[in-house]
């Protein structure tokens, strides 16, 4: 079994910065991308970034130009950072690993962190 464990979460005032990390543990096999999706109040869980082994990236255009998804395949831990935080970033961040070969042999998730945006 994998586990994921997220870091980083927290208080920020508003063009303030964070940094997520997420470490996946346990038995981590084939073609994987690993990423951060958040569930805001009253919303849909959504993509905020992925990021593949060979480092191919994927950003939400809400993100793009103020958030940095990284990943070190040798800690199979994934990073987020945040800059130019918005109230409207406020949400629970989940982190994913998924196998990206088909079919799909699994896709996991974290327990979620949370990050407020507030003045």
């Amino acid at each position: 079994q994998v586990q994921l464990v997220e870091s980083g979460g927290g208080l920020v005032q508003p063009g303030g910065s964070l940094r997520l990390s997420c470490a996946a543990s346990g038995s981590i096999f084939g073609t994987n991308a690993m990423g951060w999706y958040r569930q805001g109040p009253g919303k849909q869980r959504e993509l905020v970034a992925t990021i593949t082994r060979g480092g191919s990236t994927n950003y939400a255009d809400s993100v793009k130009g103020r958030f940095t998804i990284s990943r070190d395949n040798a800690k199979n831990t994934v990073y987020l950072q945040m800059s130019s935080l918005k109230p409207e970033d406020t949400a629970v961040y989940y982190c994913n690993l998924r196998d990206i070969s088909w079919p799909q042999r699994y896709n996991y998730w974290g327990q979620g962190t949370q990050v407020t945006v507030s003045s």
